[in-house]
């Protein structure tokens, strides 16, 4: 492989820090890592894998629920933050406005924008949730049939799915999907623990922003979040420490061995306060936080760098920081040459000073400008 660049820092490996070089290749993959074991002193700066979103609603001003050119500029908005790959996720609507909205995300995600993350593919979230746990999820809820999820197949690759596993025949959906390899997660749920374990029994292999949108735990009804503290191996959650209380944070870290974290973020990330879309609804940024009028949170402003110097400020070591931002999502989708530094794997890369701020990132050996440069 032809070598275009070298990149030298602390470097995050799979045996552990490394002090050395990152080389690219010219095909956008990762040539070569020359390291040896980190020293003691303090780094100038650490060398990442590559943030990977697997719930993103918007950013820039723009909502994925748009269509045409939203996807592409809302992945150049994550892009500036360090996300080097992303699920556009949409939000519960009409069945004509979905199929138009994966239309357009589908014929995004087969080229990658320039100076922009990688679209993965779609995160359906909704319509097949609970009426009575929309959260800031529109009223278009409906029960799932394997028709209608077909017909959205054809139009974009669907990676994941929310659901709500109490729904009668949601059962029946998470075990034919899951074995085509669909990730269903549970999500905007009144199901309680029994229902959330029989889910997991058919296939059922995550938990959409853990928490949020879900029966809480009580001693004497556990509920989805009971089942997920109890038998989950991975989980979503969004740690822009508004949506979950850092408690509660770490009781997740503790009982779910490969947590990853979330923005579920919507057009106001990387805007200032006003007034934004979100799927059909109109929502308001203030105060670091996104709301409908009601009060209700509506989605996050938050941006994946932002995410790890949460997780570091609440106590985790950076590689497990790291890790949940980008490792464990990546093999939560099954995909071994993204969310690691290793030869051979993807240029996906983000380059941070000693305190955690974004010097560099490259998406697929592209060098992305950042939102100060």
């Amino acid at each position: 492989m032809t070598e275009t660049q070298t990149l030298q820092g602390r470097i995050l490996t799979d045996s552990g820090w490394m002090d050395g070089a990152v080389r690219l290749a010219a095909d956008g993959r990762i040539a070569a890592i020359d390291a040896r074991l980190a020293s003691g002193r303090q780094p100038e700066r650490y060398i990442l894998p590559g943030f990977i979103d697997l719930h993103v609603h918007g950013g820039g001003g723009v909502d994925i629920m748009e269509g045409g050119d939203a996807v592409s500029h809302v992945a150049r908005l994550h892009a500036r933050f360090g996300t080097t790959s992303l699920l556009a996720t949409t939000m519960t609507a009409p069945p004509e406005e979905i199929s138009r909205v994966l239309a357009d995300i589908g014929r995004c995600s087969k080229e990658r924008a320039p100076a922009g993350s990688r679209v993965l593919g779609v995160h359906l979230e909704g319509p097949y949730i609970n009426p009575g746990k929309l959260g800031a999820q529109p009223d278009d809820a409906c029960r799932a049939a394997m028709a209608q999820i077909n017909g959205y197949r054809a139009l974009a690759p669907i990676s994941l799915i929310t659901l709500a596993p109490e729904i009668p025949g949601h059962l029946d959906i998470i075990r034919e999907l899951s074995a085509q390899g669909v990730r269903m997660q549970m999500g905007h749920t009144l199901g309680s623990y029994e229902e959330a374990v029989a889910a997991l029994e058919q296939g059922a292999s995550g938990f959409t922003h853990l928490f949020n949108a879900m029966t809480g735990l009580h001693h004497r009804q556990p509920g989805v979040v009971g089942a997920a503290l109890a038998h989950a191996e991975y989980a979503e959650l969004i740690p822009d420490l508004l949506h979950v209380h850092p408690g509660a944070i770490r009781t997740a870290l503790r009982a779910i061995p490969r947590l990853y974290c979330v923005t579920d973020s919507t057009a106001a990330a990387g805007m200032p306060d006003g007034e934004y879309k979100l799927g059909s609804h109109s929502v308001t940024k203030c105060m670091g936080g996104v709301r409908l009028a009601d009060g209700t949170l509506a989605g996050s402003t938050l941006t994946m760098d932002q995410a790890l110097r949460n997780l570091v400020k609440i106590g985790l070591p950076l590689a497990d920081a790291s890790n949940r931002l980008s490792l464990y999502p990546a093999d939560y989708l099954g995909l071994a040459d993204r969310g690691r530094l290793a030869v051979g794997a993807w240029a996906d890369i983000a380059v941070m000073d000693a305190e955690l701020n974004l010097q560099q990132v490259y998406v697929e050996g592209e060098e992305i400008g950042l939102v100060d440069a």
